[in-house]
């Protein structure tokens, strides 16, 4: 369904279960919480969206770990990333999140059916829509599928990382923090953005089971510990393997949290699409990060 036409939108908004969030007003839609400024996207994006071959999706849920995968899959897309000299490096002129655009807060929250034609191939994307929503010719297509969750048996840091930020971002709006124990409750009953987080989790988990070649599982636990060995892993999947072991060492380089944290770029401006300041730790101040 097509939902551009807002006031088609808001009726059927008025149709979904809805509940409160801390202060926000989140919907249910095929089984999943959105916050509903970015539920349009969603589903503009799974009627719209056309897949092509050599397109690359990162996918997760909230908070789990995707800044740094944000920046490496570009840089192994991009043969100059590995190159000595850097001087072609993307992540110094552009935000991680500029380097992976969002399907349902970027494109298809501006516009129903955004021409994408302008994009080279191969294009990066990145959502949080969950695998049963996702476009139809994303599921019947070659294109590749990057999932990264955190340690899903205990999903506490993904938890506590969402409780933090929710009360930082709203700290600068004089609001007063939100209760441990509410949102303790709220997250166990999966009522939260992107929640219920297991069901998500293992939507793309058990399809990675069925369908290897297609979806590549990661867990952010295990690129903590061999950083190396995971990124050559994720480089064979997706079709760019290294050549020298220096390659591998470049593309960590060039993507480290520490590095990416102190450039420029990722200091000062906006965010590309929620158009939310840049905070000095060079994240952004994105709910859906």
């Amino acid at each position: 369904m097509e939902c551009g036409d807002f006031s088609t939108f808001y009726t059927l908004m008025g149709q979904l279960p809805k509940v409160t969030w801390f202060r926000l007003d989140l919907y249910n839609w095929e089984g999943f919480w959105y916050v509903g400024d970015h539920l349009p996207g969603a589903m503009d994006a799974k009627s719209n969206f056309q897949a092509k071959d050599d397109d690359v999706l990162l996918t997760s849920s909230v908070k789990t770990g995707t800044t740094w995968l944000k920046a490496i899959i570009p840089t192994i897309m991009n043969p100059k990333g590995r190159k000595d000299d850097g001087s072609d490096d993307p992540s110094l002129k552009h935000h991680p999140n500029e380097l992976t655009p969002s399907l349902e807060l970027g494109f298809y929250k501006v516009n129903p059916n955004p021409d994408l034609s302008h994009m080279p191939s191969p294009r990066l994307f990145r959502t949080h829509i969950p695998y049963t929503s996702l476009p139809e010719s994303v599921k019947t297509s070659a294109c590749k599928i990057v999932y990264i969750t955190r340690e899903s048996r205990d999903p506490k840091d993904t938890f506590v990382s969402s409780w933090h930020f929710v009360n930082a971002f709203i700290g600068d709006q004089g609001i007063d923090p939100w209760p441990f124990k509410n949102a303790y409750g709220s997250f166990c009953n999966g009522v939260h953005a992107a929640g219920p987080f297991h069901d998500h989790v293992l939507g793309s988990w058990r399809e990675s089971i069925k369908r290897p070649e297609m979806i590549y599982f990661m867990r952010n636990e295990d690129m903590k510990k061999d950083p190396k060995g995971e990124v050559k892993k994720l480089a064979c999947f997706l079709g760019r393997p290294f050549e020298k072991e220096e390659e591998v060492e470049k593309v960590l380089w060039r993507c480290s949290l520490d590095r990416l944290k102190n450039l420029e770029v990722n200091h000062h401006g906006m965010e590309p699409w929620s158009g939310v300041g840049l905070s000095g730790t060079g994240r952004t101040t994105s709910l859906m990060r």
